[in-house]
């Protein structure tokens, strides 16, 4: 590659943002090298994330219902107003949940998907893509998705506890959203990082760094997360697009 292409390349991925990344990730999935890697983590998605939206769909009429019951009576008049507000809510949060015990389960394969999209995009080879060495670092990368949910409950409830103080509450959907797409960032983000050892206090500041470049990636994410079908390819997208930009923004630092 001449350097004239080497230049256009780069020009051309300065002007890329989370959004435009998140999209790649589709077609990142799609490449013949990749589809093996991506078949797993679809699996899991159509299980876990499939079934509690099925059963969702049967449950969410009671629990709009319970929290409008909260309302006193003179406050009734808000019930056209809430109710959509707390059906977006409730679908981002339940959607936010239950994409992480999915990624808990499949973080081993989202790693090895992670690393092979490395290899392809960067030209590198991995220092190991054995199924041996696969299995041996399992535990590991599972305590890594425990230590990003320990980041995030405590910030979830906070939260949720602001959405049942009046007034306040009003705001508690966009509170949601912000903080679901951000943790969607460091959801598949970490991936790539974690796969070169980088803990995660450093990846989650680095990536606080770059929060505006990175949170329309989260948004978007979150956003296709609550649509029923299309949520079930979200994870390889997601795990391919967010290594695509590992790779074009932050492995020069690392590697």
């Amino acid at each position: 590659m001449s350097q004239k292409e080497i230049n256009r390349n780069r020009r051309d991925r300065s002007r890329k943002t989370g959004f435009h990344y998140f999209l790649e990730g589709f077609s990142i999935m799609m490449q013949p090298g990749l589809k093996r890697f991506v078949f797993l983590p679809i699996v899991v998605n159509i299980f876990i994330l499939g079934g509690a939206f099925i059963w969702l769909y049967f449950q969410i009429d009671g629990w709009i219902a319970a929290i409008l019951d909260y309302l006193p009576n003179w406050l009734h008049w808000l019930h056209f107003i809430l109710w959509p507000l707390i059906l977006f809510s409730i679908v981002l949060v339940f959607g936010y949940f239950f994409s992480t015990v999915a990624n808990i389960i499949a973080s081993p394969f989202n790693s090895l998907l992670a690393e092979k999209v490395e290899e392809e995009r960067s030209g590198v080879p991995a220092v190991d893509l054995s199924w041996a060495a696969f299995a041996k670092d399992i535990p590991r990368m599972i305590h890594r998705e425990l230590v990003r949910l320990g980041y995030y409950l405590p910030r979830a409830l906070l939260i949720l506890v602001l959405s049942f103080i009046p007034v306040i509450n009003i705001a508690a959907p966009v509170l949601w959203f912000v903080f679901a797409s951000w943790m969607m960032v460091i959801q598949y983000c970490d991936y790539a990082f974690d796969n070169h050892k980088i803990s995660f206090p450093d990846m989650k500041n680095r990536l606080g760094k770059d929060r505006l470049f990175n949170l329309p990636f989260g948004a978007l994410v979150s956003l296709l997360t609550m649509i029923p079908i299309i949520n079930l390819f979200i994870m390889p997208a997601a795990v391919c697009g967010a290594t695509a930009m590992w790779v074009d923004r932050y492995r020069a630092d690392y590697c």
